[in-house]
């Protein structure tokens, strides 16, 4: 790139992330023109992981180094590939959840939601438990009983999981409307003089360079963090930042809280069942069917949730091995994330193996205990439980006085727990323990309630980070409106789990693509001219376009023979 050169298009997308990547293998599809900033390169450095550091300042919270990837594909670089649609209640106002509520239910998004399939790489879109058991038809891959109906089971899918800048690089590469500029970072947000209109962005690179991208529509699409600090630090025209009149972005900081808690003791008959167990079930081939990874986790039913006013959440066995969270595990852990090329920084390779060696038993145990997962290894079995965290004003993501590299303001996040989740965690675990009683399962022996005292130290998020540009029909309530477009502003967009007004108690990234591939479709209609116009439904409530269900049409195969060189590098 050349100093002060100025790019023209029809949609910039900041951020090569899912959200980034979908978009623009979509609007590839569509035959519109668009440009896709990324502030890394094709792995991970230093330099530009740096740049995602910041103060944590709420209830003690790691949201930054091995938590993020700051490079082509963003998290998809780190995450497990769990997937799962929200439950149709997720998106409903609840009157004991506050400012809860989509400005649309599951319907709206479920045919979104089926084309995910391909682009996730995951099997067909059913997700009954009961389907599934007879599939697998194991005797060691069995549901358990729930005679009381205030626990149900649940089924998610895994993704292999794809890694969106390896998966879908050839077709960006390959894309004729498409072009990716590497290490290129967002600096800024220009508008005109009050603040309506997106009129350019201002992008840096770490040697220094600077140039301008030009385009009618922009998206940003930097992740739940990243999105509220470019909009807060984007003031030359509004002080308080773009799109945030009313003090709501960087607010409702939401990410899912997860404990290990209780003491389960099996039943002979339940004691080799790899269903629900986390140790087992997680891309486990004995737990597929159809080539599709599966598992289960426990949650209350609808009922038990209404009746007792809790959040949804979802929980799971997790067997404990010989030598488990010592440092010689740690480190065989470490050592096969850098195989799966997964973002581990503060370690080396030396001091790794050094620790291998200086605790080989400790290491020697693990190591055995996950590969072949031997039943006398296991020296105690828990409890995991995620919970869906409660909108909170005050659980926010905003600017610190200090400065990057770049001389951007880094970020101070101030993650805030309810009360409501504490009593979730405690109903949903004394919940389950009863059914698993009364179902002959197993007797569980739980810990002290988490009500009414402080977090405990083993509180930890899941590196979900949501709820920072919110959704809502309501400038007053929501940065963003159902279309994803932020209030007051006329070609702003904004992708990610960060417009998630509640979160549900399931991993988000296939929600993040259905609302991509939402988005995508609103997008084509505004920039051709057919705001209006409505998207046509099979009669199986599948998108149709030219006739053909949008399902069976290829995410992104039309680029795979296109001619042209899209992937540049702006010089690092």
């Amino acid at each position: 790139m050349e100093e002060g050169a100025v790019i023209e298009t029809t949609v910039c997308i900041i951020g090569a992330g899912v959200a980034g990547i979908t978009l623009a293998l979509e609007l590839e599809r569509q035959g519109i023109d668009a440009c896709m900033l990324e502030s890394g390169g094709y792995r991970p450095d230093d330099e530009t992981r740096d740049l995602y550091r910041g103060e944590n300042v709420g209830v003690p919270y790691e949201f930054a180094d091995g938590c993020r990837s700051r490079y082509l594909g963003g998290s998809s670089n780190c995450w497990g590939g769990w997937c799962r649609p929200l439950d149709p209640w997720d998106f409903e106002k609840r009157d004991w959840v506050a400012d809860s509520g989509w400005p649309f239910g599951l319907d709206e998004l479920r045919p979104y939601y089926a084309r995910t399939h391909q682009l996730l790489q995951l099997g067909e879109t059913n997700f009954e438990p009961a389907y599934w058991e007879a599939a697998i038809h194991r005797d060691d891959v069995k549901r358990h009983p729930f005679p009381s109906g205030t626990v149900r089971d649940t089924i998610s899918q895994f993704s292999p999981p794809v890694r969106f800048g390896k998966v879908y690089r050839k077709h960006l590469l390959d894309a004729q409307h498409v072009r990716v500029f590497l290490f290129a970072n967002a600096l800024n947000i220009d508008t005109d003089a009050d603040a309506r209109s997106v009129t350019k962005i201002d992008v840096g690179t770490l040697s220094g360079r600077r140039f301008a991208m030009r385009a009618k529509v922009f998206v940003l699409a930097t992740g739940g963090i990243e999105n509220a600090r470019l909009l807060l630090a984007s003031n030359k025209v509004q002080s308080a930042g773009l799109g945030n009149g009313q003090d709501l972005v960087g607010r409702y900081f939401m990410d899912h809280p997860r404990i290990m808690s209780a003491n389960v003791h099996f039943t002979p008959a339940w004691r080799r069942n790899k269903l629900y167990d986390i140790k087992y079930h997680y891309q486990n081939r004995a737990v597929s069917a159809h080539n599709t990874f599966i598992s289960s986790q426990f949650a209350l039913t609808q009922q038990v949730l209404e009746r007792e006013k809790l959040l949804n959440a979802r929980a799971w066995f997790y067997s404990v091995f010989r030598g488990e969270n010592t440092k010689g595990s740690e480190a065989l852990i470490r050592m096969k994330q850098r195989l799966l090329k997964k973002d581990e920084p503060g370690f080396s390779m030396a001091s790794d193996l050094a620790a291998m060696v200086t605790h080989p038993v400790d290491t020697a145990c693990f190591g055995l205990a996950r590969l072949l997962q031997p039943r006398p290894l296991i020296t105690e079995v828990k409890i995991q439980t995620i919970v869906e965290a409660e909108p909170n004003r005050d659980s926010r993501v905003t600017l610190s006085a200090q400065k990057d590299f770049l001389g951007m303001n880094r970020v101070q996040v101030n993650w805030q727990v309810t009360e409501l989740v504490k009593r979730t965690f405690d109903r949903t675990v004394a919940h389950i323990a009863a059914e698993l009683k009364r179902g002959g399962v197993a007797d569980v022996t739980l810990d002290e309630p988490l009500e009414g005292k402080p977090w405990p130290a083993q509180l930890e998020g899941t590196w979900h980070h949501m709820g920072t540009t919110r959704m809502h029909d309501s400038e007053k309530q929501g940065v963003v409106d159902r279309n994803l477009k932020i209030h007051g502003m006329s070609n702003l967009y904004v992708a990610g789990s960060s417009v998630f007004p509640t979160v549900g108690a399931n991993f988000p990234t296939i929600t993040i693509a259905a609302l991509t591939l939402r988005l995508a479709s609103h997008l084509g209609r505004v920039i051709k001219g057919d705001e209006t116009s409505t998207t046509l439904v099979t009669s199986h409530g599948l998108p149709m376009k030219n006739d053909v269900p949008a399902e069976t049409m290829p995410i992104a195969a039309s680029t795979m023979h296109m001619p042209g060189v899209a992937l540049q590098m702006a010089k690092k």
